[in-house]
């Protein structure tokens, strides 16, 4: 109990620090861009997974201690929202404020379904699968949004397509996720480079095509469920014929 009590202290600490002072004084005192702001934000979310899967003792404590995060800061950023300071302090793109928010859950919700059913339902011995999704979403995610809105100039048209995506963008997303994949399956899972490095050919085009068409935010839920349900599989012959 006192490991969790401190692994969630240590949460909230991290989210603290990495998602709203550090993103705050960048976009106040040295004027940069929102986008840019918001992806280091988006990287920020992703590499905390691993105080969820280190700093537990159980699944459930994990998904607890997500769930704890959205309670206390919820409504705090719902109060800063009504402050003439938000829109100075954070990059959000909604009118009205609320994305911020949004996009807090979006990514409790999909830590916490990934953790119950890569941890808690499968094994412990499965719970790599929550980090190495993360990854490619977190990375993959920021890439396709900086490189597609400094670089893009081919831009996918389709009526399933939110917003002006493009070619440069999208293949920015796959090759930082296979990349994302990659390390992490060689890194924190301990997979060989080959088996790690065939995962990241598959599941990387992936992950681009679903964050292609993923709209309103829900990527944060959508490519890392996506990642997960197509690592599985492949871990799962690779142990078959031992690899």
């Amino acid at each position: 109990m006192l490991r969790d009590l401190i692994g969630a202290g240590i949460l909230l600490a991290y989210y603290l620090a990495t998602c709203f002072a550090l993103p705050t004084a960048l976009k106040v005192w040295t004027g940069a861009p929102s986008e840019v702001v918001r992806k280091m934000q988006h990287i920020a979310y992703s590499l905390s997974v691993f105080i969820l899967l280190r700093l537990f003792n159980s699944w459930y404590m994990a998904v607890a201690a997500a769930f704890l995060l959205v309670v206390v800061a919820y409504p705090v950023l719902f109060a800063l929202e009504k402050t003439r300071y938000y829109k100075r302090w954070f990059a959000d793109r909604a009118a009205r404020g609320g994305e911020f928010r949004k996009q807090l859950m979006y990514v409790q919700l999909s830590f916490g379904v990934l953790i119950c059913v890569f941890w808690g339902l499968l094994g412990i011995q499965w719970h790599y699968i929550v980090a190495v999704s993360v990854m490619a979403w977190g990375f993959g995610d920021a890439a396709a949004a900086l490189v597609g809105k400094a670089f893009g100039r081919r831009h996918i048209f389709h009526r399933f397509i939110e917003g002006a995506k493009t070619c440069e963008g999208t293949l920015a997303m796959v090759v930082v996720a296979a990349l994302a994949v990659f390390l992490t399956l060689l890194f924190y899972a301990g997979q060989s480079w080959y088996v790690s490095l065939l995962v990241a050919v598959v599941v990387a085009p992936i992950c681009g095509a679903v964050e292609l068409f993923s709209q309103k935010g829900t990527d944060t839920i959508t490519v890392p469920l996506a990642a997960a349900l197509s690592v599985l599989p492949l871990m799962l012959l690779f142990s078959f014929i031992e690899w």
